[in-house]
Formats: C-alpha cells, sequence, structure tokens
C-alpha cells in the first residue's frame, strides 16, 4: 500500500552546489552599491563610524539571519518567507509576508536597468538621445533605457534556460567583482597613506558628535545585506546537507560584512577626504582607483567589477523573485499558472518573465522615479524580516518536534533579537524615521503594491475555486514536509 496525493504539485530540480549558493547570496548582496556609495559612507560617518555602522549594520542581520538559518534546514522549500511564515502564522499573513520580500527583491531588479546604464556610459560615453518623457524631475531617453531592457531580457532568457546556467553565470559575475575589489584593495594599501583615513568620526569638530553619521550609515544596511535571504528561495534546488544550508547563510552575511569594511578601507586609504568629497557626482570608487593608482585605466577595470556586481545582483534578484512568485502561485495565492515548471528546463517560466516583463518596462521611469523602488524595496525587505522572527518564534512554541538540521541554542531569545532588529530598522522608514518614506510618491507606490497582489490573488480564488487547508498544506510543503494532521484525507491508497 503506497499513498498517492489527489492533486498535482510541481517541483523543481536539486542542481545547486555551496559554491552555487555563496556565489548567489554574495554576489546578490554586494551588487553595485559598494562602487557608488562608499565615499558617501566615508563622508557621512568618518572612516571609523562607517565601520562601526556596518559592524552594528551585520550584527543585526545576523540576528535575523539565525531565524534563517534554523528554519530553511528544516523546510528547505522554495519561497522561504512564504514557507515560514504559513507554517508560523497561517494563510493572510504568509500571502503579506510573501508579496513583501517579492516588493523587495523586484524593486531591487528595477533599479539595476538604470545601473547598467550609468556604468557602461561610464566606459564607453554614449548619447542621451530620442527624449521620450520626464518624469519626477528625470528626463528619460531611449538609448539609455535601451541597455537596460536589453540586459533584462538577456537575464531574463538565462534564468529562463535553466538554473544550473544561471549559477555559472551567477559564479562568473562573482569571481570578476571579487577582482576587481582586490585591484581596489591593492591599490589602496600600497599607493595609498595612513593620513587619509582622517576624520575617524563627523560631526565632532562642529559639535553634532559621530552619532548622527554612524545612524546615517547604519540604516542602508537593510539594502546593503539584502542577498542572504535569497538562499532560502532556491533551498528545494540545493543538493547539499541541509545542515549546510544554516552556514553558508552565516558565511554570506558575514562575507558582505567583511567585503563593505574592506572596501571602506580601501577608499579611505587611496585618497585624502577632499579628494573623495570631488567624486560625489560620479562614480566614486572608479575615481578613486584612477586617482590611487595614477591613470583613469584603473577606473575603467573598476568599472568592469561594478558590472559584474550589477548582473550578480540583478541575476540574484531574478532568481530569488521568481520562485517567490512561484511558490505563490503553486499554492494558489496567485494564478496556478505562475506555479508551473517548464518541462525541459525545469524552470517557473511564467514567473520569470513576470519579473523580466517588469524589470524591461521600469528603465522607461527614469533614474528619480526608480528611486521609489529602491526606497520601497527596502521597506519591503525589513517587514519580511519582521514577519520570519515572528514565524520563527511561533514554529518554535508550535512544533517543538520538528526536524531542525540546525537548531539555535536559545530561540526565544534569538527571536526576540531578531524581532526588536526588523522593529528597529522598520521605524526608520515610518513617517516619523529619519529615512521615512517620501508622501505621497513612495507610499502611493506600496499601495499599489498591494492592490496588485489583492487583484493576483482575487483572480486565483475566481480560476482556481476553494482551496482546502490540507490541500493549500500539500502544494506548500509537500508529503515529506506537511504537517500529516492537516494533511490527512488528502492522501488517497492505492
Amino acid at each position: 500500500m503506497s499513498s498517492e496525493p489527489v492533486v498535482q504539485r510541481e517541483s523543481l530540480s536539486k542542481v545547486l552546489s555551496r559554491r552555487d549558493i555563496l556565489a548567489l547570496a554574495f554576489g546578490t548582496m554586494v551588487g553595485w552599491g559598494w562602487v557608488m556609495l562608499t565615499a558617501g559612507w566615508v563622508t557621512s560617518a568618518g572612516v571609523l563610524g562607517a565601520i562601526i555602522a556596518f559592524i552594528f549594520g551585520a550584527v543585526m542581520c545576523m540576528l535575523v539571519g539565525a531565524t534563517y538559518a534554523e528554519l530553511t534546514p528544516a523546510l528547505p522549500l522554495a519561497g522561504g518567507e512564504l514557507v515560514f511564515s504559513y507554517r508560523g502564522l497561517g494563510y493572510f499573513w504568509s500571502w503579506f509576508t510573501a508579496w513583501a520580500i517579492c516588493l523587495a527583491y523586484i524593486g531591487v531588479a528595477a533599479w539595476e536597468g538604470i545601473a547598467i546604464s550609468t556604468a557602461i556610459n561610464y566606459l564607453i560615453p554614449f548619447p542621451q538621445a530620442i527624449e521620450l518623457w520626464t518624469i519626477n524631475g528625470s528626463t528619460v531617453y531611449l538609448t539609455w533605457s535601451m541597455v537596460g531592457i536589453i540586459g533584462a531580457a538577456i537575464i531574463m532568457i538565462i534564468n529562463l534556460i535553466g538554473i544550473k546556467q544561471s549559477a555559472v553565470f551567477q559564479t562568473v559575475g562573482t569571481a570578476g567583482l571579487i577582482l576587481s575589489g582586490i585591484i581596489f584593495i591593492t591599490g589602496g594599501a600600497f599607493l595609498g597613506s595612513p593620513s587619509n583615513v582622517e576624520p575617524l568620526f563627523t560631526g565632532i569638530a562642529d559639535g553634532v558628535g559621530p552619532m548622527a553619521g554612524i545612524l546615517a550609515v547604519a540604516m542602508m544596511a537593510p539594502s546593503m545585506f539584502v542577498g542572504f535571504d535569497v538562499i532560502p528561495q532556491s533551498a528545494e534546488e540545493m543538493k547539499i546537507p541541509p545542515r549546510q544550508i544554516a552556514n553558508v547563510v552565516y558565511i554570506s552575511i558575514l562575507m558582505g560584512a567583511a567585503w563593505y569594511i574592506i572596501m571602506i578601507l580601501a577608499a579611505s586609504l587611496s585618497a585624502p577626504a577632499e579628494v573623495r568629497d570631488s567624486f560625489s557626482g560620479s562614480v566614486p570608487v572608479a575615481e578613486i582607483a584612477a586617482y590611487a593608482l595614477g591613470s583613469p585605466v584603473w577606473g575603467k577595470i573598476m568599472i568592469l567589477g561594478a558590472l559584474c556586481g550589477i548582473v550578480t545582483s540583478w541575476n540574484g534578484f531574478f532568481i530569488g523573485a521568481s520562485r517567490v512568485i512561484f511558490s505563490m502561485g503553486r499554492a494558489k495565492m496567485i494564478p496556478a499558472m505562475f506555479g508551473k515548471v517548464h518541462p525541459k528546463y525545469q524552470t517557473p517560466t511564467a514567473s520569470i518573465i513576470l519579473v523580466g516583463i517588469i524589470c524591461m518596462v521600469t528603465p522607461l521611469m527614469g533614474r528619480n522615479a526608480l528611486v521609489w523602488f529602491v526606497d520601497t524595496a527596502s521597506f519591503g525587505t525589513v517587514v519580511a524580516y519582521l514577519m520570519v522572527a515572528i514565524s520563527f518564534i511561533m514554529i518554535r512554541r508550535n512544533e517543538p518536534e520538528l526536524n531542525r538540521p540546525y537548531s539555535n541554542k536559545k530561540p526565544m531569545l534569538t527571536g526576540a533579537l531578531a524581532i526588536a532588529s526588523a522593529l528597529f530598522f522598520i521605524t526608520l522608514y515610518l513617517p516619523f524615521g529619519p529615512s521615512h518614506l517620501i508622501w505621497p510618491y513612495e507610499w502611493a507606490f506600496i499601495l499599489f503594491w498591494i492592490v496588485l497582489g489583492v487583484i493576483l490573488a482575487a483572480a486565483a480564488k475566481a480560476t482556481v475555486g476553494p482551496v482546502s487547508p490540507a490541500e493549500r498544506e500539500y502544494l506548500i510543503f509537500g508529503e515529506e514536509y506537511a504537517r500529516k494532521d492537516i494533511l490527512k484525507g488528502l492522501l488517497k491508497k492505492e
């Protein structure tokens, strides 16, 4: 006698190695931001102040990461946040959490279309031609938009033909990114001067104090460390022992923190403060490298590394967003077509195409409008972190017997600290916070995203009809990880 589910459940192929996963997490996390923002961090907080800010941010992300490290190997299924929050909090909050993290991934991915145009223009200047329109004070040119559109189409195609192909692409890009970082570090260490690191803190000379600068940099941490949370999205496609997944989560956060701290030191050593500040209107790290190494060629080499960071981040968020959408479609939270897998390539075709279409349209909105995407993405990230932390505590309380290949020694304290960390970051984005979202534009975008999600949820309900708790349990978790008391009755005997 064997049991077989009455309903059919799509699944993904297990092809990702430990190296693939580390490249996915690190490449997604580091991306392009360090090229544009490192010098600004030093200006805002001072060298030591910026380092303290990132240590603070890394610790807070590690607290959240600890919940992911336990939950992911226990429930290694596509969707990550959807899976955890459904298990801990039920349908509504699961839908809410999944849609929030989807906003985060797509928001950052949308920006990459503009980022790649900026990087390529630094290497090979091309005209801003064929004016289309102006949005939020930014004129949109067809030439710039087409670079982002073509780039998004290429990333989409790579993701369509297979997750292994995407992983190879990610590994190569990450290697190029790391090589550019080594060049930058070498220039700062051997050709720079220790006197350039002044000031260690900003705000002291004018009596403001260093804390303002440190907090200004620390509030960027959620967007700078986003990437480790892509790991659970691809958990279903990993071919490593479950316990190793927890190690990869921690290692990826530590690698990201080390990278940012080393880049801050390299930028500080490479050029004095007045020189660093003069590059604020261009591509700072490229300009600093050219200054330190004595040739504009080195600046262009840094841009090549930045291009690698753009495509690894882009590819990572493509994977993350498409897997969340796939898991929602498979669970029939949105139309079921998004939960289908291509019979040949074993990729969630409709989900990837949806992400691709969004990423190809957004470059037409211009640089200034896309800032709204980035800001709301950061907010969506910390909201999802909060829900995962709460789910972590609820699962610990409700399912103490759940098989946990990795287990936190003090789970309730871990969960409480993760909740506190997420709430701290959320307050930064609220109307009274120092990094509050812009009214009405960014809040309107969040409202639009919620309305779109509701429309898709309604469409799913209209097309597939009611879904029983047992069926939903099976669709989300499969037979292996489903709660047997809920699944009872869905399985038939043969």
